[in-house]
């Protein structure tokens, strides 16, 4: 999976993927028309401003060199401390692989990395496979707010990250291996030059470390050495040691 911030010359591809993905998951509770009216309203002429706006974020997802997703995001607030995911968009036809947790992943550590003290997410109340990803991957409920789609008012739901324990943020992704399953603990991240290492264990419980997921080419084939120091053996992808690490936070 690839990962960067989407530009002007995207615009095209971004369209492509919200006008798949609202027409998958929204035509049960909104009318062809208000898909339209969403689409020219969000995606149309005027977004090319929220690319060029420094406190708004889009990022696009490719999966060999095909863009398969993206996720608009933004920082509002006194100093602008409050991180808000306004949409995650998976091309139907790349669902169920995984895209849309390390989408979600990967967001949230973009508005955490330009200073958000908080991370919200929103999502349509009708929308229930969109709730519940949410709350599977750490979040809950806080609130609701009313949003103009076209000429209609929809309702909602705000989603904000649960405590986060001693042991991280509560966002586990299973991995299919040649062994089984593992699973990927998107809370607990090491920083590395191209993208962050994840700890994956053979637990769900994370009782027993497996590996490092490699976050930059969704591999586990990397290496250890005494001094913590990780490099995927796929793309190069590097995390310094741990004792350098421990003095420069």
């Amino acid at each position: 999976m690839q990962l960067h911030e989407a530009t002007p010359d995207d615009v095209s591809d971004v369209q492509q993927i919200a006008r798949n993905s609202l027409n998958s998951t929204y035509t049960d509770f909104l009318e062809e028309s208000t898909i339209d009216d969403a689409l020219e309203e969000w995606y149309g002429e005027s977004f090319t401003d929220e690319l060029e706006d420094d406190h708004s974020f889009v990022l696009l997802v490719e999966r060999d060199g095909e863009p398969v997703a993206f996720s608009q995001s933004d920082l509002i607030g006194d100093r602008h401390k409050t991180g808000r995911i306004l949409w995650l968009h998976v091309d139907p036809d790349h669902r169920g692989g995984g895209t849309g947790v390390r989408l979600l992943v990967r967001t949230r550590e973009k508005l955490l990395e330009e200073g958000a003290e908080q991370v919200q997410g929103f999502v349509l109340e009708d929308n229930e496979g969109g709730n519940q990803f949410y709350r599977d991957h750490g979040f809950e409920q806080a609130g609701q707010r009313e949003v103009e789609i076209g000429d209609e008012r929809f309702t909602e739901n705000v989603y904000v990250e649960g405590d986060v324990d001693e042991e991280g943020w509560a966002a586990i992704d299973e991995l299919e291996v040649d062994d089984g399953l593992v699973y990927v603990s998107f809370g607990e991240a090491a920083r590395g030059v191209q993208a962050p290492f994840y700890r994956t264990y053979q637990t769900e419980e994370r009782s027993e470390l497996y590996g490092w997921f490699c976050g930059n080419c969704d591999s586990l084939d990397n290496a250890m050495d005494s001094m913590g120091r990780i490099e995927c053996n796929s793309c190069g992808n590097r995390r310094k040691a741990t004792r350098w690490d421990a003095s420069y936070l």
